[in-house]
């Protein structure tokens, strides 16, 4: 069920009624409710795969309760590999089994013995990436006593299968969201409507930035080699607020629909173009998940803590990890590589951590030396955003190559000028919010109350009258 559609709009107010208005009395009640709507929520795109998520929820619900009833360490090992074994088993098979058998074959092709083995038409599971590393973090975290396993069943498949961040995040982990689950909650008022005015802004991203953005980028990215370098310039341009705007937009209206029903949902993105160097970016982009490789991937492998050459080892696993996250495609790989290498000197200058504060945090304009910043980390993250798009190597290549040639500065091929005007609203709200969770986040002041209600209707109107061509959220494929 995709947010931006009609069955959405009528699925989440029945959901909302029947939650505070008929079974608000008990717990146990709403939180069935939540599953169920979950299950209707996930299932209305393929029923089938409904049973990948259960089998995942079943599998760390019972290693949770297999660890807990043990403290022999053997015992205790052998539960969190089959949790990590079976989980990542499933991944794999149905995100990169082809993959490996592409690569497989081009490689015995390149050495002058071509094969010809059979191919499955496997159908990627929407969200089995992220439910997969959600389940995943239970179990690790009971494994490392962090926490207590639960033995509140009916909580723990909600806390899987949530339907506001089931199907692309934010990735969240037991620890956080968990707990939300065996506690009443209290309908608040304010933050229902600060919930609203958050899917608001995601509904905006996602309709009229980066389904218009996807028209143009569709267009260039697919015939780029009848277009002059401006034009391909312009299509990386847009494609790089396409991916922000689709995918922070799907984040904004899940925390927002969350909020609804009481829950707290972490941030997952924290206005990432204004960042002023690549390792503030990475703070700043897709947090559930950089965090979640942090936590369990990059200071289990040693972190920061011994030399340089362990640092720049754990920096290019836990990029290159990160790109193949995203896709079975060897651009996705190249793409990680490349924001390594852009991490690299911060990280041999000890750079990284230089820029964690807010630009021109008491000031209307950034300095100049920021907005340069800012521009530069800009472009780089354009470059290598070619070849998270291009769907080859070579593709990419030819893309930046003729991008990069004399007619760059020559008058663009496509110049779409309303959706200029889209972007521009989208980065002028997000800076002047820039302190805040999301771009609509004000503060409930009656004074203000004709201005905040003229920009909500003023942003529905676009949203109504200047929509794009319905596209699937991009990170459903991953």
């Amino acid at each position: 069920m995709l947010y931006n559609s009609i069955e959405f709009a009528i699925f989440l107010p029945i959901v909302f009624i029947l939650y505070w208005f008929v079974i608000n009395k008990s717990l146990k009640l709403q939180n069935l409710l939540l599953l169920i709507a979950s299950y209707v929520f996930y299932g209305w795109w393929d029923w089938r795969f409904l049973s990948l998520v259960i089998i995942s929820s079943l599998l760390d619900y019972f290693v949770g309760y297999g660890l807990s009833l043990t403290e022999n360490e053997r015992k205790r090992k052998l539960l969190i590999l089959t949790s990590i074994m079976v989980n990542l088993g499933l991944l794999g098979f149905f995100k990169y089994f082809n993959f490996f058998v592409d690569s497989f074959v081009d490689a015995f092709t390149f050495l002058g013995q071509p094969i010809n083995p059979a191919r499955l038409n496997i159908v990627l599971p929407v969200g089995i990436s992220f439910y997969t590393f959600q389940t995943l973090s239970y179990s690790i975290d009971v494994y490392k006593r962090q926490m207590q396993p639960t033995r509140d069943f009916i909580a723990f498949l909600t806390y899987v299968t949530f339907f506001p961040q089931l199907v692309a995040g934010p990735i969240e982990r037991a620890i956080n969201l968990l707990p939300q689950f065996y506690v009443k909650r209290t309908f608040h008022y304010e933050q229902a409507a600060d919930g609203m005015r958050q899917i608001l802004w995601g509904l905006f991203k996602k309709i009229v930035i980066a389904d218009n953005c996807a028209t143009i980028v569709n267009q260039v990215f697919a015939n780029y080699s009848h277009y002059n370098g401006s034009a391909l310039f312009l299509g990386v341009f847009f494609f790089a607020f396409q991916i922000y705007a689709d995918f922070s937009g799907y984040s904004d209206i899940a925390i927002g629909a969350a909020r609804l029903f009481g829950f707290k949902l972490m941030r997952n993105f924290a206005f990432p173009y204004f960042s002023r160097d690549i390792a503030e970016f990475w703070r700043r982009w897709h947090i559930s998940l950089t965090t979640w490789f942090r936590d369990y991937l990059y200071i289990p492998l040693g972190g920061s803590k011994g030399g340089n050459w362990m640092k720049i080892r754990n920096t290019f696993i836990i990029f290159l990890v990160s790109g193949f996250w995203h896709g079975a495609n060897w651009t996705f790989l190249v793409w990680g590589f490349i924001n390594a290498l852009y991490f690299l000197p911060l990280l041999i200058f000890k750079q990284n951590r230089k820029n964690i504060t807010i630009s021109a945090e008491n000031a209307l304009l950034p300095p100049l030396k920021d907005f340069v910043q800012m521009c530069g980390t800009f472009f780089i993250t354009l470059v290598a955003w070619v070849f998270f798009r291009a769907n080859t190597l070579t593709d990419a290549l030819l893309y930046l190559q003729r991008m990069f040639s004399s007619t760059l500065f020559s008058r663009p091929e496509v110049l779409p000028k309303m959706v200029f005007v889209f972007i521009f609203i989208l980065i002028s709200f997000e800076w002047l919010q820039r302190k805040k969770q999301h771009a609509l986040a004000f503060s409930a002041s009656n004074r203000q109350w004709l201005l905040r209600w003229a920009i909500y209707g003023i942003i529905t109107f676009i949203i109504l009258f200047f929509p794009g061509n319905q596209q699937e959220f991009i990170y459903f494929q991953f």
